[in-house]
């Protein structure tokens, strides 16, 4: 029998020990620098042991502070302590960027009390949602005890479909105390601090009982989250000096993302392994900062529509030309040439408006209105590729069409 394609692999040594803990899914039972905010929650839930009501809550704060990591760990802990001592706690996460109606959330919920198999699921579709908010408050009910449900990136969910599901579980508890014992409280977790403007007064001061704010973390706080996940996740001795300095660093920038830290230690560790190192240098970092760039812009640029990505181009092609602040009238002279090279027609100037408004929702470009004063208003364009890119050679690769569009000559705009 021939070689494995796999067996090199298979017997070089790793320099992981456990690479899970270096995963956003992990979950760990220590949380450096978040005592405050573990204390605030704490202190409210653990009526829930007492049989009592929590107050319902929202967590605010950037993406990677700790706030699902912190609700994770709390409850766990709380469903733990409720067995120990008999009291029945029932901590509920949903995910509503992934669960975004109020039929699914409800049926999620439903679904999640089943404790036999008597019972049929709540269907994906198909019951009226009344239906389903009442079959729920019947498990509520038959299970007892005190219901947590945490939705995590609740903003998504108010911003898609609007408020009426909080409002419903917000009044939950009346239509529980009716039918039986059981009680329930509300933890939203949001990345934006002013989701709340979008709820009714009624849900609004009724949800936000209680807000903890999670303050982005520092680059020495992430320098200390990523020597606690690396002494348990990699080898003792692979990581040279100034290796963790940097990766805390470069995520500080951005808000103070743990998330981003630790894909950076972990990226930067399979580099090292790929290039056959036994250790991890500052080079592999810089490596591992350009792929997880890539990686993030890269399949929303092959998604693009043909047109949108000449429109994208037009403005990369107008930066590469040394301008910034660019107006709609400079991107679409040279989207109208790009189009000539491309062999399609051209867009009017108006359509070109919605199309860079919506690569401005995608994050790749950054469109801004500014007042000229008695000139009236105009639009100021830049692209947000990271500097560390080749933004153009990217395009390319995603559809080779660009590289007449690349090729063409160009005739820019002079400014006054």
């Amino acid at each position: 029998m021939g070689e494995n394609i796999f067996d090199n692999l298979l017997s070089h040594p790793s320099l992981f020990v456990n690479k899970e803990v270096l995963r956003h899914s992990h979950h760990p039972s220590e949380l450096p620098h978040r005592k405050k905010e573990i204390k605030a929650i704490r202190f409210n839930l653990v009526e829930a042991l007492k049989g009592q009501i929590p107050s319902n809550m929202v967590l605010y704060g950037v993406t990677g502070a700790g706030k699902t990591a912190v609700t994770r760990f709390i409850c766990s802990q709380l469903e733990g302590k409720g067995k120990q001592i008999g009291k029945s706690v029932n901590p509920v996460h949903v995910n509503c960027r992934t669960i975004d109606t109020q039929y699914r959330v409800l049926a999620f919920l439903g679904n999640s009390l089943l404790e036999d198999n008597e019972k049929e699921d709540i269907p994906f579709t198909g019951w009226p949602t009344d239906r389903v908010f009442e079959e729920l408050v019947k498990r509520m009910n038959e299970r007892g005890g005190v219901h947590v449900i945490v939705l995590d990136e609740i903003d998504h969910l108010v911003k898609k479909v609007g408020d009426d599901l909080l409002y419903n579980l917000c009044n939950i508890n009346d239509d529980l105390k009716r039918r039986g014992q059981a009680r329930c409280c509300v933890i939203g977790i949001s990345n934006d601090l002013k989701f709340t403007e979008y709820l009714d007064p009624r849900v609004k001061s009724r949800l936000g009982q209680e807000d903890v704010i999670f303050s982005p973390y520092d680059a020495v706080q992430l320098k200390d989250i990523l020597e606690d996940r690396a002494e348990i996740g990699i080898k003792t001795n692979s990581l040279s000096e100034g290796v963790l300095q940097l990766c805390s660093a470069l995520a500080a920038q951005e808000h103070g993302d743990a998330r981003r830290a630790l894909d950076l230690l972990r990226v930067s560790t399979e580099k090292a392994e790929q290039s056959g190192c036994e250790t991890v240098e500052v080079q592999h970092v810089r490596m591992a900062q350009n792929q997880i760039e890539c990686d993030q812009i890269t399949p929303i640029i092959k998604t693009l529509p043909p047109q949108q990505k000449l429109v994208l181009y037009s403005v990369l092609l107008n930066e590469k030309n040394g301008l910034s602040n660019i107006a709609t009238g400079e991107v679409y002279e040279i989207y109208r040439q790009a189009c000539q090279h491309y062999g399609t027609n051209n867009l009017t100037q108006r359509r070109i408006t919605d199309l860079l408004s919506n690569l401005d929702m995608l994050g790749l470009i950054n469109s801004k209105t500014v007042s000229r004063g008695r000139y009236g208003r105009s639009k100021q364009i830049n692209s947000c590729m990271p500097i560390s890119i080749d933004a153009t050679s990217l395009m390319i690769a995603s559809d080779e069409a660009l590289s007449a569009v690349d090729s063409g000559s160009y005739r820019f705009q002079t400014r006054l």
